[in-house]
């Protein structure tokens, strides 16, 4: 990756810090944010729609990784919730897109 603020940014951090979310699930919900700034650097997405796109493909996964989280006695709650959108709101900022709608950037979501 070539944008330094994703490169230094920790993601998924509120999560790491409660024992609630085990770390080896929390590790795969970072490597979907991580796979959608690959996405986003290689893909370069021109509008809102284009960028929205993206992160639907990386809600979804989300979506799937619920399983994960129920597997391990967790799930994706509250806290979850807003570490996981907040994130993909810092994701959409920081490629230029500060005015997404922080709703339609995980408007997929089922959880």
């Amino acid at each position: 990756m070539t944008n330094q603020q994703v490169v230094d940014h920790v993601f998924l951090e509120g999560m790491y810090q409660d024992g609630y979310f085990p770390d080896r699930v929390v590790d795969k919900g970072k490597a979907i944010l991580l796979r959608l700034c690959e996405r986003i650097e290689a893909e370069r997405p021109g509008d809102l729609p284009a960028l929205y796109a993206l992160t639907e493909a990386a809600t979804e996964e989300f979506n799937a990784l619920q399983a994960d989280f129920e597997e391990a006695d967790s799930e994706i709650e509250t806290v979850a919730r807003e570490v996981i959108a907040e994130d993909f709101s810092f994701v959409a900022s920081a490629y230029g897109f500060p005015e997404a709608d922080h709703e339609d950037l995980v408007g997929t979501r089922d959880w």
